[in-house]
């Protein structure tokens, strides 16, 4: 007599799938990383948390006993007072505001269009363009704003070429003016109505906020534009080649033109790389600080202030720490929010009950009466065998009798 011995098998949790010591093991080897962002990210968020309710003064530890908690004090000064902090703050708002609204959908439609074009059949070199393209994404954001510096000078390559089609280039880098109140003037419209000079948003009245950007932010814009597009066109190009060919021969068999291809079909597809593209973007719109410190530091008439930049003035130069860590939190409370409504805008959308019936096939009702049904029933031919007549005019027995 034989006895069978099985091999002893490792208990599975029925819930998640995972075997007895695998979460263990997991958990081994995600610690070393999770030590390294508690130390180096956790631990000065919090921080840097604690520095924006209390007035620490940047010398010493912050949680020596010389530093008091003052609560939302910080936070109230810089977006509901109405001192000079408040006006810093509502000015790098507005001048952010507009960068954003004109960086992000303008860097997404040509980084898309750029996609689309290296991603055809019909351009040669698609190669050489994809890295021409991308060459500026991976050039230093210092090196771009020195040269942007030369390129936007008063007699520089921009105000010459604008010269040639008879324009007069401004002082880019030196013109605080409004690119909107610029156009207003020019049709004689030099100061606002009271209902808009009068009232404003963050100690900034509703005229200046409908200044627009200013020439100088405007060449920021431009640049950003510029350098961003071709790092955004290689992952509309990875989500492009994953969309296989027989969804746009469907499409084409079914007659849709080229517009419809693309409305339809392939931006549907790139959804997820539309969400990561303008996350991305809004993540570094609302970051900008690189150029703003190397080119202008917020100059001319602080029309290229940003909040990013306005915090490390706050912290490092007039050593308001408090107020300095109160701006970067609200900035980051404005990027969560925008990432969370992009998020709802771009989620899918379950199909309407209208367009639904557009698709579903007639049903015979369930219950039927023998009327309905031999009246849906499509009649078949008469059998000629049992056709009267049909056996007297049959040639094979001779024709008719």
């Amino acid at each position: 007599m034989t006895a069978t011995v099985s091999a002893p098998r490792r208990a599975r949790n029925l819930r998640s799938g995972i075997r007895r010591g695998e979460t263990l093991s997991g958990w081994v080897f995600t610690l070393p990383v999770i030590l390294i962002l508690g130390v180096f990210l956790l631990v000065p968020v919090l921080m840097a948390l604690w520095v924006s309710v209390s007035d620490w003064g940047g010398r010493g530890s912050p949680f020596s006993s010389g530093v008091s908690f003052v609560g939302l004090q910080n936070y109230a000064t810089v977006a509901t007072g109405d001192g000079l902090a408040a006006r810093d703050f509502g000015i790098a708002m507005r001048n952010n505001a507009w960068y954003v609204l004109l960086v992000v959908p303008l860097q997404t439609a040509l980084s898309l269009f750029l996609a689309l074009l290296v991603n055809g059949a019909v351009l040669r070199g698609r190669g050489f363009f994809r890295t021409a393209f991308y060459f500026p994404s991976v050039t230093a954001s210092v090196a771009i704003t020195v040269l942007w510096l030369f390129l936007f000078n008063p007699r520089g390559v921009v105000n010459a070429v604008l010269a040639v089609v008879g324009i007069d280039g401004p002082n880019w880098f030196a013109d605080p003016r409004g690119i909107f109140h610029v156009l207003l003037s020019g049709l004689g419209v030099r100061e606002g109505p009271e209902a808009l000079t009068g009232n404003g948003f963050i100690a900034v009245s509703w005229w200046n906020w409908m200044a627009g950007p200013s020439v100088a932010m405007s060449a920021f814009i431009v640049m950003a534009i510029f350098t961003t597009s071709g790092t955004f066109m290689l992952l509309f190009l990875a989500a492009l080649q994953n969309i296989g060919p027989d969804i746009q021969e469907a499409a084409m068999v079914d007659g849709a033109n080229a517009w419809q291809r693309f409305w339809r079909v392939t931006l549907p597809q790139l959804r997820p790389a539309l969400f990561t593209v303008l996350t991305l973007g809004l993540i570094g719109c609302w970051q900008v600080f690189d150029q703003i410190y190397t080119g202008t530091r917020g100059q001319p008439a602080k029309t290229t202030l940003t909040p990013a930049y306005l915090s490390y003035d706050a912290s490092f130069l007039d050593q308001d720490w408090g107020q300095g860590a109160a701006i970067a939190f609200i900035l980051f409370a404005i990027i969560v929010l925008f990432t969370m409504f992009q998020r709802w805008v771009l989620r899918e959308r379950p199909i309407s009950r209208r367009r639904a019936r557009q698709y579903q096939l007639p049903t015979r009702p369930a219950t039927a009466t023998p009327a309905t049904v031999a009246a849906t029933q499509v009649p078949s031919p008469p059998d000629p065998a049992q056709t009267p007549g049909a056996r007297d005019s049959d040639p094979q027995n001779g024709g008719q009798r």
